[in-house]
């Protein structure tokens, strides 16, 4: 006998058939009144084409010159690779990988799987990897941190200041982009909304 599953509001513990707003409804406990869900409007769409945004943004943020030193008469552009490259040639491996992974391939296959799901979800086109696609997405974006290499950068351009010429390049503006977009897209990706779409597609 197939038995409905029941959500208990997290204030009261009231036991709830789960809720099942449309977008940019609400849904509220009957009892406390505590906000339950709130699927966000048109967030497929924004994540679709903030995460192709983030795509394309990663690969002038990685290649391209982020930051430039002229000291002594000596000029050098350094670039994300080039500060993991500095890193292992010092032996510091560990910091290497974890700057390399926290700064670069961890963003980028998060926004590859934000894409793919949001993509499948835009065209309404079923996907058995979908679930499993999301799945990684939160667990992948906790370790995504491109706030510390921005911070890491803002500390070594204030110390550098005083004794060096600096010049920032078109890698720097990108990675801030970059930065901007990679918010936006963690406040637009509404995971009730997907997982609900997801369901949906699966019983198709």
């Amino acid at each position: 006998m197939h038995r409905i599953p029941f959500e208990a509001c997290p204030e009261c513990d009231l036991l709830l058939n789960p809720a099942v707003p449309d977008p940019g409804d609400k849904a509220h406990c009957p009892r406390c009144g505590n906000l339950l869900q709130r699927p966000r409007k048109q967030s497929i769409e924004r994540t679709l084409a903030l995460s192709l945004a983030g795509l394309i943004l990663i690969v002038p943020a990685n290649l391209l010159p982020m930051v430039g030193i002229k000291i002594f008469g000596n000029s050098h552009d350094g670039t994300l690779w080039s500060g993991v490259s500095a890193l292992l040639n010092e032996d510091m491996w560990a910091v290497a990988v974890l700057v390399l992974l926290s700064s670069v391939l961890l963003p980028l296959v998060n926004l590859g799987l934000a894409f793919l799901i949001s993509f499948h979800l835009f065209i309404k086109k079923p996907n058995g990897n979908l679930a499993h696609w999301m799945r990684w997405f939160q667990h992948l974006n906790e370790w995504a941190m491109l706030e510390v290499y921005a911070l890491g950068i803002i500390v070594a351009c204030v110390k550098l200041a005083g004794m060096a010429e600096l010049r920032f390049g078109f890698g720097l503006y990108a990675f801030v982009a970059l930065l901007i977009v990679n918010a936006m897209l963690a406040n637009e990706l509404d995971c009730y909304l997907f997982w609900q779409r997801i369901g949906q597609l699966t019983k198709k």
